[in-house]
């Protein structure tokens, strides 16, 4: 399965992609106090190219968040969030 998200951080030196939410905010959690830079650019998948023959062209990905780990609370909020994702989880698995 593709990965629907894609993250960029390190002024743009640095790229990864992730498969989900809960994916993207643990590898920003984890990374983030060790990173040059602590803003992390966060891309969700869009729709699809379409070339001008009507062929599939490739994945496209649009801005959906900008992290910054250096807004005062924002790591708090991430890590709430995750344990929120982890939670509902777990019950779905249930």
């Amino acid at each position: 399965m593709p990965a629907p998200w894609q993250l960029r951080f390190d002024d743009g030196h640095q790229q990864r992609y992730l498969p989900d939410r809960r994916a993207v905010l643990h590898y920003v959690l984890a990374v983030g106090p060790k990173a040059a830079s602590k803003r992390f650019e966060v891309f969700a998948e869009s729709e699809p190219v379409t070339l001008a023959d009507g062929t599939p062209g490739g994945r496209t990905f649009a801005l959906a968040e900008v992290i910054d780990l250096d807004r005062p609370g924002e790591a708090e909020r991430l890590r709430a969030e995750l344990a929120s994702l982890v939670g509902e989880e777990r019950d779905s698995e249930r």
